[in-house]
């Protein structure tokens, strides 16, 4: 399920999978890092589709992640990804992200990831155009509620 709402918080869900778990019965925590990669390109997708934006003009890169590992998730878990956009700058996009169990309401693990905006040729940092900064609404963190 995907859903992009006009508030500018992007929702997926899914369910985990056994081959996501670790040696201590949980999820790993390197998987979280690719749940926050796949859920903001996911999000990436569906505004390119709602805006009509396309072209080879630029790539996301990760800057920098920071996981905060709340509660376990276990194989079997319906999981709720939620990521907005919380800052916008020229080059730069600070993306959050939260995972909730769906079953009990419980948030797993809270996160964010600096992207920066990298010309597709050159490979060094551009100014976000203005037809990709106007797609993104940004939800300020006072405003946040997933």
């Amino acid at each position: 399920m995907m859903d992009s709402h006009e508030s500018g918080i992007f929702k997926d869900e899914f369910t985990v999978s056994q081959s996501e778990i670790d040696g201590n019965g949980h999820v790993n925590n390197v998987v979280y890092v690719q749940w926050m990669q796949d859920v903001a390109i996911r999000h990436g997708k569906a505004l390119s589709s709602e805006h009509g934006l396309g072209g080879d003009i630029g790539v996301w890169v990760a800057r920098s992640h920071f996981i905060e590992y709340l509660r376990p998730a276990f194989a079997g878990d319906h999981v709720q990804a939620s990521t907005w956009i919380a800052n916008l700058s020229r080059v730069r996009a600070r993306r959050r992200y939260q995972f909730m169990r769906l079953t009990d309401g419980v948030v797993l693990a809270k996160g964010e990831t600096d992207w920066v905006f990298i010309d597709a040729t050159s490979g060094r940092p551009r100014s976000i155009p203005d037809e990709i900064k106007s797609a993104f609404i940004v939800v300020p963190d006072e405003l946040h509620k997933a």
